[in-house]
């Protein structure tokens, strides 16, 4: 863990509640990503790397290497996700001209397909649960207004009514 310059101070009971509420609107929306990849006959994690290959930074190469690197995740993790997905001719490898040892990914019209799909109904979850998520962001950056935007819920009540 990286450890920040700032002065130590403690944590009040409302810092918890909102560094809490956080973690269970991620919690929440990665549950969701979890169930539609599934649904999709993707694991979560193939559904990531689908994500990251599609939406890789201009410049940068589509090898495995980064692949992990932007998954936060072994190289040979990725690399296993990489040949599941080939065998679900979801992605395609070739050789880069420039170095024939360096494998590059490419998606399959399948797998543009697969990720399309998956992404609307993301884009659409966050429409509905972004609010919240913003919410819980603010009131942890310590943003006064976001705790009065949420009124005097508690975690428990809010759990209850978004069920």
């Amino acid at each position: 863990m990286t450890r920040s310059k700032q002065p130590k101070q403690a944590l009040s009971l409302p810092d918890y509640q909102s560094l809490a509420d956080l973690r269970y609107q991620i919690r929440r929306f990665l549950h969701f990503s979890e169930q539609a990849a599934r649904k999709a006959h993707l694991e979560p994690g193939q559904h990531q790397l689908l994500l990251a290959l599609k939406g890789l930074p201009t410049g940068l190469r589509p090898s495995i290497g980064v692949l992990a690197q932007r998954l936060q995740i072994e190289p040979h993790s990725a690399l296993e996700l990489a040949n599941r997905l080939a065998r679900g001719e979801f992605v395609e490898r070739r050789r880069a001209d420039d170095d024939r040892r360096e494998v590059l990914l490419n998606l399959t019209a399948k797998g543009e397909r697969v990720l399309g799909e998956l992404s609307l109904h993301h884009r659409a979850e966050l429409r509905n649960a972004g609010p919240a998520l913003m919410a819980a962001v603010e009131a942890v950056l310590g943003d006064g207004k976001a705790r009065s935007r949420r009124g005097s819920e508690s975690n428990g009540q809010r759990a209850r009514r978004d069920k």
